[in-house]
């Protein structure tokens, strides 16, 4: 007992020497593992197999850091290409836009030859949907006066009430203080077409003052007339939505929807030409049916 204690490290190290060359000299030459290969692969199995879970748990922590990390670059990436994209797709939607509106304003002048036009564009309204009233970005640097007319491509939208040095102030067919001389395209008929509180916030107005005789009807074509101090004759105003007969029975009225997108004006065509009403106080009622007011 007393030996062992004395050489036991030399007894190991002896044991562990001799263990290294019986698998050396085994390895390859037999089939079946020797009690020894067990007892040495009973104590390194685990220790290899904690070690490959341990470093293959590193590498798909690794891998995936770096996937996550490429993925979330690509997204970057991704991000900008597309805010790249639909800034271009808005500029070039402003570019078609502007486009359609110089084409429609051509269009519109076309429609228009006999008199001088100018373009103009919104600029500010007053709150709601509707344009009532409505500032443009023209004004007397511009050349423009009082009660010049100004139509779009549906056809008559109003007439300039102020003007500044840089901007106008137009009040539109469908405000309640509006008033023009109107006839049905179709029939002749006369009228007067003007702004009702009742229908404005529906975006219509009402054509008065018809005759009963008259053979205007649902759907008929209704334009200034050749009565008027300010509208020059021929403008579409809009089209008969509906015919009624006042209780008197004298007279009829007619609700009228314009042809003019109250809605969504932008780009607006200002006729410059002077007529007698232009830089005046004076308005369609001096032409209009007995009873009409502006």
């Amino acid at each position: 007992m007393n030996f062992f204690n004395t050489y036991k490290k030399q007894i190991l190290y002896l044991v562990i020497a001799l263990l290294v060359v019986i698998i050396f000299f085994t390895a390859g030459k037999k089939s079946r593992a020797t009690p020894v290969d067990n007892l040495l692969g009973f104590i390194i199995t685990p220790a290899q197999n904690i070690s490959t879970s341990v470093s293959s748990w590193f590498s798909n922590k690794i891998s995936s850091f770096k996937d996550e990390t490429d993925i979330e670059a690509e997204n970057e990436e991704l991000k900008a290409k597309v805010e790249l994209l639909e800034a271009e797709n808005k500029r070039l939607s402003m570019f078609e836009e502007e486009n359609r509106r110089l084409s429609a304003l051509l269009d519109i002048s076309q429609k228009y030859p006999d008199y001088e036009t100018t373009g103009a564009n919104i600029i500010a309204k007053d709150p709601g949907n509707w344009y009532f009233t409505f500032n443009i970005n023209k004004g007397t640097k511009d050349g423009l006066l009082p009660n010049m007319v100004l139509t779009d491509a549906g056809g008559l939208v109003g007439r300039i009430t102020e003007c500044g040095y840089i901007y106008s102030k137009v009040e539109a067919i469908i405000d309640s203080r509006s008033s023009v001389s109107a006839m049905s395209l179709r029939t002749g008929d006369l009228g007067v077409v003007k702004g009702d509180y009742t229908l404005m916030n529906d975006g219509l107005c009402r054509m008065e003052y018809i005759d009963a005789e008259s053979e205007i009807m649902k759907g008929d074509e209704i334009v200034t007339s050749h009565l008027s101090d300010i509208f020059p004759p021929g403008i579409t105003i809009g089209y008969v939505k509906e015919v009624i007969t006042d209780e008197n029975g004298l007279t009829k009225y007619a609700v009228i929807e314009p042809s003019v997108d109250f809605k969504h004006l932008t780009t607006l065509l200002v006729i410059t030409d002077s007529f007698s009403g232009a830089d005046s106080d004076t308005s369609d009622q001096n032409t209009q049916p007995a009873g009409d007011t502006q």
